[in-house]
Order: structure tokens, then C-alpha cells, then sequence
């Protein structure tokens, strides 16, 4: 809810319909106009410092409860990093096996936001009444019937991630060398079933899109607008010819203009990825380091970067399948290329379902799919392995060091929300710089403000790690009221003062 204070500040606390805890504090000076809008994360979870002398094949498992939204996400990151750690390669049907079982999470979470959290801003409407703004609202409007077909279509897809994983929110899939079991022809049969379907659900959704937002002039004059454009650059995964893939590939980063930047394995990532800290939030700040952290500005010379949907498109030369390919080429041709409208997240996210379910049908259809070939064991020492892996809110980095007898030393989790975490903060700002015109704020308006994050789907709880030494902590003591009554920072040597 928002709290709207005498003293110029107005507070969105708790943000909604995104998985982790934040808020939204924004600053007023005397004219009313916004001075600065901040985007804080107040969790911390400490997974990198956790997991440290666990066993290293332990982490598939551990690093898949980071986030209850995206657990297959972490899980698959997890596998790919030990095999590496332990120098093996899967077979051609494990590896098969386990995409298969992503793309089919794909198409299930992006279904999941596009219904439940980011939907309601464009299927109800931004501004409309708050109760409104959430499924069953959706529900009024798109009908009952497309709501039994939106969830009978997650259910099936759920099915099918317990069928092949185990579980459908903790999957015990993925073994360094391989997967746990082969797949069944009667399992292939019902991937092969579900994945027809699900091509038909994705083109429908996208179809829905068209019609109550592309049709709606107001939504599409909202999405071009310069309170949601960011003109940054741009990461993510892409196969030898430079095609969207979510499971493997080197990762492809372009400039504010469409041009190509940079291009290097995972294994590279730290020649180009580093990470900042800000006092008022346990959110890490990702940045392209041979340019530099130079604050939160766009622009080429700013090392700002973005993931997700909307990037992946940007870094993608094509799609590798017929129908998404169509539905790319459309997108380019209305919003042009690149694209840096915020908004526009949704239509890609939209665009990748229809990839994903698509890709689904391939590996489905795949004869070698049913091989009993699934694992090769591991025989060498391990040392280090990096993992990574598109998920559905962007570029996720696994990377663990263990001693001789795989005891995890130290871990380092790059997650998509850390990678967008910039360009979010950004966003938040200037939408609420576009938007508040004075003290006297609608609610549906902050609800606009929450808007330039929700299309980023960000996920909190994964994206709170403390980097090596002290993490930067800052207490305010309120009274009932809301006055500070006294405050406390930690400065960088760890000691703890008055602020």
C-alpha cells in the first residue's frame, strides 16, 4: 500500500505481484515534482555464504529453494556448473532430456506472468480500482472459459516437469554427467501431446495481446513513452548463429544502437561482469566492467546493462523457430530495433513462449530423446565449473570452486534481477519523475510506478547476496509514528556508527 507523507515522501510499501519483498520510496521537493525515487530490496538472503562446505552435488538441490518461482531455473544452472566442475560431459539424450524439461518451464512461467502478475496492468488496466488489478479480475475480463484454459494449460505443463523432474517446484533432474533417468516413449508421447497444445496456447496469448493492448492505442502510446525508455545495453544467451537459446550458448551482448559489443563463453564472465553496492538497498548492481560503474545512466558510455525477454530479443539475430520467428519480425517492425521500451518486456515475453513451446515440440519429436544413454560418470578431480543458463526474468551465472574432495569453498550466484537491478532503479526513477505531478498522488498512478519494474518480472529473494567483506547495512528506528528516531550505518571496515 502507499504511504503518502506531510515531510515530501511518499512510500509504496510492499510492492506487489513480484516474488521477494521491496519498496518504493519516493522524494518530493517544495514544488511537489519527484527530487528522486529509490527501488529497496530490505531482504538478505545469503545463499553464496551458505552453501559453502556443503557437497557439491548438493547444490542442484539447495540452490533450487533460493526462489519458489523459478526453481528449475537455478536447479539446471546448478547441474551445468558441475559438469564442469567435475570435467564431464552429458550425452546427447541427458542434454536433450534436459532442455526439454526447461523450455517446458519456460512456456509455464511466462504463462504465469503474463496471467497473474504483469496481465492485470493491461487485461484490467493501470489505473483501475486496486482490488481489480490481480487474476480474478482477469478473469472478468478475459472470460471463464480462457481462465480454465489458462490454468488446465499450467497444470498439464506442471505435470509433465513432475513426470520428467520428479517434483514440479524442486526438480531432482539434473546429476553432473547427466539426468536421473531416461525418458519413457509413453513420457515422450504425452511431451509430444502437450507441447501441440501448448503452441496453440502460446499463439492464442499472443493473440489476446493483440487485441487488448496492440488495438488499444492509450497502452501502446504507454509502452512508447519516454517515462518507460531506457536506451542501454543489452545480454543474453545465443547459439553459433546468433538465435535465442535458453539452455546453452555463448552469451551476446549489443549497444544502445543494435550493435554487437562483446561475445564470450561463460567461462569469460568476469572479464565482463562486475558488481556494485548503494547503501540503501541489499540489491547488487550489475555492470559491464571494461566500461565501468559511472552511476545509474544510459547511454554507451554508461555500463548499464539489461536482461530478460526485451534483451534477449535485442541480442538475437533471429528465432529458430517458424512461428516465433513471425512474431519476432512483427515486433521489430512496430517498435524498431532495438527496442528500449520497458513495457515491451511483455509482448517478448509473450513472443519467447511461443519459442519455447515451439522448441518443446522439436526435442519432443526427437528419436534420440528416448535413449537409455542418460549419464556419464564423473572420474576427475573437481576444481571449478560455471553454469549458466537463460531464465525467464534473464541471464542466471552459477560458479563454484571446491577443494579436492568437492566441498564447495565458494560460490557466486549472478541472477537475472542483479543483472537488470540498474536498469530497474532507473526505471522506477524516471517513471515516477514522468508521472507524480504533486503531493496528492492517485493510487493508480503508483500502481503505474510499480509498473517499471513489474515488467522486468524481477525476483528479490534470489537477487539479496552479500558480496566478500561487509555488506553495506543501514538502520532506521521509527516510532509509531514514523519519525527516525535514530539511525545506524556500518561503514566499509565493518564498523557500525551513527548515520
Amino acid at each position: 500500500m502507499a504511504e503518502q507523507a506531510k515531510a515530501g515522501r511518499i512510500r509504496i510499501d510492499p510492492i506487489t505481484r513480484l516474488e521477494g519483498h521491496g519498496r518504493i520510496e519516493i522524494f518530493l521537493n517544495e514544488s511537489g515534482e519527484v527530487d528522486r525515487a529509490y527501488f529497496q530490496v530490505p531482504e538478505l538472503r545469503g545463499f553464496e555464504k551458505f552453501v559453502q562446505g556443503r557437497p557439491a552435488e548438493e547444490m542442484p538441490q539447495i540452490t533450487s529453494r533460493i526462489c519458489g518461482v523459478c526453481p528449475t531455473a537455478h536447479h539446471m544452472a546448478a547441474t551445468k556448473a558441475l559438469d564442469e566442475l567435475y570435467r564431464v560431459a552429458p550425452p546427447a539424450a541427458a542434454r536433450k532430456i534436459r532442455e526439454l524439461a526447461y523450455v517446458t518451464f519456460m512456456v509455464e512461467d511466462h504463462a504465469l506472468h503474463f496471467y497473474f502478475l504483469g496481465g492485470p496492468d493491461f487485461i484490467v488496466g493501470p489505473q483501475a480500482p486496486r482490488g481489480e488489478r490481480n487474476v480474478l479480475g482477469v478473469i472478468g475480463r478475459v472470460g471463464e472459459a480462457t481462465a480454465r484454459h489458462v490454468i488446465a494449460m499450467r497444470r498439464k505443463l506442471r505435470e509433465l516437469l513432475a513426470l520428467v523432474g520428479g517434483k514440479p517446484a524442486h526438480p531432482v533432474l539434473g546429476l553432473p554427467g547427466g539426468v536421473a533417468k531416461p525418458l519413457s516413449r509413453d513420457e515422450q508421447a504425452r511431451f509430444q501431446e502437450v507441447a501441440s497444445e501448448a503452441i496453440d496456447f502460446a499463439q492464442f496469448t499472443l493473440g489476446l495481446f493483440r487485441k487488448l493492448v496492440l488495438e488499444n492505442s492509450e497502452y501502446v502510446e504507454l509502452i512508447r513513452s519516454e517515462a518507460f525508455t531506457h536506451r542501454t545495453y543489452y545480454m543474453g544467451l545465443v547459439d553459433e548463429a546468433n538465435r535465442l537459446n535458453f539452455y546453452d550458448g555463448w552469451l551476446r551482448v549489443v549497444g544502445p544502437d543494435g550493435t554487437e559489443y562483446a561475445r564470450f563463453p561463460a567461462q569469460q564472465y568476469l572479464d565482463y561482469i562486475a558488481e556494485h553496492v548503494e547503501p540503501f538497498t541489499y540489491m547488487k548492481f550489475c555492470y559491464l566492467k571494461p566500461l565501468g560503474w559511472r552511476g545509474f545512466l544510459e547511454g554507451k558510455e554508461s555500463g548499464v546493462y539489461a536482461v530478460a525477454p526485451l534483451a534477449r530479443l535485442n541480442v538475437s539475430d533471429r528465432l529458430a523457430t517458424p512461428r516465433a520467428q513471425e512474431a519476432f519480425e512483427e515486433y521489430f517492425s512496430t517498435l524498431g530495433r532495438p527496442v528500449h521500451h520497458t513495457l515491451a518486456n511483455h509482448w517478448a515475453r509473450l513472443i519467447e513462449m511461443l519459442y519455447a513451446a515451439e522448441r518443446m515440440k522439436e526435442l519432443a519429436d526427437d528419436p534420440e530423446i528416448v535413449s537409455d544413454e542418460v549419464r556419464k560418470i564423473p572420474d576427475a578431480i573437481p576444481e571449478e565449473g560455471i553454469g549458466v543458463v537463460e531464465a525467464p526474468r534473464g541471464t542466471l551465472i552459477h560458479h563454484y570452486r571446491s577443494d579436492s574432495s568437492g566441498i564447495i569453498q565458494s560460490a557466486n550466484l549472478i541472477v537475472a534481477t542483479q543483472n537488470n537491478a540498474a536498469r530497474i532503479s532507473m526505471s522506477i526513477d524516471r517513471a515516477a519523475r514522468s508521472l507524480i505531478r504533486g503531493r496528492d498522488v492517485p493510487e493508480g498512478l503508483l500502481n503505474m510506478v510499480e509498473m517499471a519494474f513489474r515488467a522486468y518480472d524481477p525476483c528479490l529473494g534470489c537477487a539479496t547476496h552479500s558480496l566478500p567483506g561487509s555488506m553495506p547495512l543501514w538502520i532506521q528506528v521509527r516510532d509509531p509514528k514514523g519519525t527516525v528516531l535514530a539511525s545506524l550505518r556500518r561503514n566499509g571496515d565493518g564498523a557500525i556508527e551513527r548515520a
